[in-house]
């Protein structure tokens, strides 16, 4: 069992999402809201307007994403999802824990896949300060001009930001 703190188009209502709830492909749990412990850029780049996070601890806003909770299967999957190694790379980040849900409950609308022993697995809660150590998907292979464009501190594909993310099925 993994954490995997989420930030753009895997959130909850976001056009990935999907992806998490697909047993095929693992086992993915809800456990809580967060926020990068440390500031990173979160950007919006690219032809299809896709949010990157800039690995580049100390500069840019503290982002807001979800905690899941995965399996090994759901992790190797989507390392081959987020392109990892090549466009993202899967990092570990602290992580403030915002609301934590573990596996008692999770918000409205929010599926989850339970697996035998995760109720009751004690690794996984957040540490005495409210951190929690989580694996990202951030990139250290990004264009110069990136670094200079807007930071965002939570990502919504219909945003005010109108750069509507076009999805995989659309490319």
């Amino acid at each position: 069992m993994a954490h995997v703190f989420v930030y753009g188009t895997l959130k909850t209502g976001q056009p990935n999402h999907k992806v998490l709830r697909d047993g095929a492909n693992g086992r993915a749990a809800f456990r809580g809201q967060g926020r990068t412990l440390e500031p990173h850029p979160l950007v919006i780049a690219g032809e299809h307007n896709i949010p990157w996070l800039l690995n580049l601890p100390g500069r840019g806003l503290r982002v807001l994403g979800e905690i899941y909770a995965v399996d090994e299967r759901m992790l190797r999957f989507l390392d081959e999802f987020e392109g990892c190694p090549d466009m993202y790379q899967r990092t570990r980040v602290r992580i403030a824990v915002l609301e934590w849900e573990g596996a008692r409950s999770v918000p409205e609308g929010t599926p989850v896949l339970e697996w035998e022993g995760a109720r009751s697995a004690p690794e996984g809660t957040p540490a005495a300060d409210g951190t929690l150590q989580c694996f990202v998907y951030s990139t250290a292979t990004y264009s110069p001009e990136w670094v200079h464009l807007p930071y965002h501190d939570s990502y919504d594909s219909q945003g005010e930001h109108g750069l509507r993310y076009n999805s995989r099925e659309s490319r």
